[in-house]
């Protein structure tokens, strides 16, 4: 069980770049999840998202410095994060979240890319061990994202307003 938690229910298992297949598979939910309760919804299913999979790869990898790629878990959550902007403003609103398709490009991209360079905190975060290490890179990742998002918004606002 806590191997199909990890590996998101075997998403991590997609090759090439499972870390970008669970991204995905992560953006998609996420609009699944707006749609089903907003934002509340999304916020509470990240929390939960985090704690299991802090929880399940604590399991799998106890203290070890390795990163299994097919452990995609932290790909979602931090996606997740990465598109609190969107589906808050969706909510905020009354927006279809659809039609700020150009918000849940940019989250998916910044948060790719953090995850990818992960440049300061980000790669603090991944040399750090276990499930900690694992799960608060994409964490770290995701807020960083968020941000970039929120400024992009904020960009693209005030350019066609």
């Amino acid at each position: 069980m806590t191997r199909l938690i990890a590996t998101f229910g075997g998403v991590g298992l997609l090759r090439p770049a499972p870390g970008t297949w669970g991204s995905l598979a992560g953006l998609v939910l996420a609009f699944l999840l707006h749609m089903a309760g907003g934002f509340a919804l999304l916020f509470i299913a990240t929390l939960g998202v985090t704690a299991l999979g802090y929880w399940a790869i604590a399991q799998e990898v106890g203290t070890s410095e390795d990163d299994p790629s097919e452990f995609v878990i932290d790909e979602v959550a931090g996606q997740w994060i990465a598109l609190w902007p969107v589906s808050l403003g969706a909510q905020l609103t009354g927006s279809d979240i659809l039609a700020l398709y150009p918000g849940l490009i940019v989250a998916f991209v910044a948060f790719r890319a953090f995850d990818i360079l992960k440049p300061g905190p980000v790669g603090w975060a991944d040399r750090q061990h276990g499930a900690f290490g694992i799960m608060a890179d994409d964490v770290i990742a995701g807020w960083l994202a968020a941000m970039v998002v929120a400024l992009a918004a904020v960009l693209g606002h005030l350019v066609f307003l």
